[in-house]
Formats: structure tokens, C-alpha cells, sequence
């Protein structure tokens, strides 16, 4: 367990140390943004495998019992992280997290302004049912709460980067909560056009992952795993 504890605590710590704005605006100033998010990003997933292989190897300690209904969550939502995640990486995003750098944020922004940070909190709540022992649950209990509270805290940076006024303005087409700004109709439906193709590519991420990826890169096997529980 304390492999976990460890890696647990770096992981955070290296998304929690650099959020300070003095310190990632002179990382970007040193480093240049595209290449300070390039790096970031591998950073990031490199912790990320050390964080998952440090929970494969730590001691089991069963929270609840498994059941067959908690097998199908995943496979539910993981869609829509995958979705989310692509579109949101794919676009420039002042307002949140992207790998494209850009003055206005691109369509994805009508259906939530934080993609990225959703698709990270889709994925992690819903490995919650089906993983019931005690690191699963701190692992991606843990991720699903440092997603959401990244929500208010990228606001606040963003306001804060761009100003209110300028903030209030960018933001005027966009909402927290998915698909509030486009039932409020501050965000035209046509916006949703442009998703297709990151819609498409989210579909063959997740068929491949699914099929050999999870397996390949993380370990256990998702269909096995519903055969058995099903």
C-alpha cells in the first residue's frame, strides 16, 4: 500500500504544484506553451501508469461485493468520456484544459467549457462500482473529486488570466454542466456540427480499446470480465 500512498501523492502534487500561476506562466515563458503542454501532458501519463501499476500491486481490501449490473457502468459512460476527451484535447480551449493553443475556444466549449476535465470525471466515477476494494476507490474516488473541484479552479485562473469582462464574454456561449448553455439557448445547436468526426474517432478509441487496449496497456481484460460477471 504505500507504493500506492506515494504515488498517489506525486500524482497530485505534480496537478496541484504547477496550477500556481506564477509558476506555470514561467514555465510556459521558458519552455513555450505548446511545448510546457506537450510536456505536461507525458509527465502527466507517465504518473498516471506509475499511479495504476502501484494500485495493481497493492493489497486487496474488498469495500463491497461485485455484481453483474456495476460491469455495464463503464462500458455506458466510457463513450462519452472518450468522446469528451478527444474533442476537448482536439480544440483550442482558453477556458480549460487543451493541447491546441488559441484565442477562441472551439465548438466543444457548447456542450461543457471544462470537456477535458469531464471526461476525466466520467471515467473515473465509473470505474468506482465495478472495482470495489479500498485502492480502487481511493484511485478513482479520488480522480472523479479532483475533477470536479478543477472545474472551479481553472474558472477562477481563467477570470482571473483574461478578466472579468473579457472572461464573462467567452464564456457567455458555455456552461459547467453539459448541454446547459444549449437548452438555455445561449449556444446555437448547429455549434454540434463540427463534432462529428472527433464523435467518430472517440467510437473506434473506444471499440479498440475495449477489444485490446485495456488488456494491452492497463491489464485486465473489460469483455472477460463481463462474460464472467454476466
Amino acid at each position: 500500500m504505500t507504493e500506492f500512498y506515494i504515488a498517489l501523492a506525486v500524482f497530485l502534487a505534480a496537478h496541484v504544484i504547477p496550477a500556481s500561476p506564477g509558476l506555470r506562466s514561467r514555465l510556459i515563458a521558458t519552455m513555450g506553451r505548446s511545448t510546457y503542454l506537450s510536456a505536461y501532458s507525458l509527465l502527466s501519463l507517465g504518473l498516471l501508469a506509475w499511479l495504476i501499476l502501484a494500485a495493481q500491486r497493492a493489497e486487496t481490501v474488498l469495500l463491497w461485493d461485485p455484481a453483474s449490473w456495476q460491469w455495464h457502468v463503464p462500458f455506458l459512460a466510457m463513450p462519452v468520456a472518450a468522446f469528451l476527451l478527444i474533442a476537448g484535447l482536439a480544440w483550442p480551449n482558453p477556458l480549460s484544459i487543451s493541447l491546441r493553443s488559441g484565442k477562441e475556444p472551439g465548438p466543444i466549449v457548447a456542450v461543457t467549457r471544462h470537456p477535458v476535465l469531464w471526461g476525466f470525471l466520467i471515467w473515473a466515477a465509473s470505474h468506482v462500482p465495478p472495482n470495489g476494494g479500498l485502492v480502487a476507490v481511493l484511485l478513482f474516488g479520488g480522480m472523479a473529486a479532483f475533477s470536479m473541484l478543477g472545474f472551479f479552479l481553472l474558472d477562477l485562473k481563467a477570470r482571473k488570466r483574461m478578466g472579468s469582462e473579457r472572461w464573462r464574454t467567452r464564456s457567455a456561449g458555455t456552461s459547467i454542466v453539459p448541454f446547459k448553455a444549449l437548452l438555455q439557448g445561449r449556444a446555437p445547436w448547429t455549434s454540434l456540427r463540427p463534432l462529428m468526426l472527433p464523435a467518430l474517432v472517440a467510437i473506434v478509441a473506444y471499440a479498440w480499446f475495449v477489444l485490446q487496449g485495456h488488456a494491452l496497456l492497463i491489464g485486465p481484460d473489460p469483455l472477460a470480465g463481463l462474460v464472467a460477471m454476466g
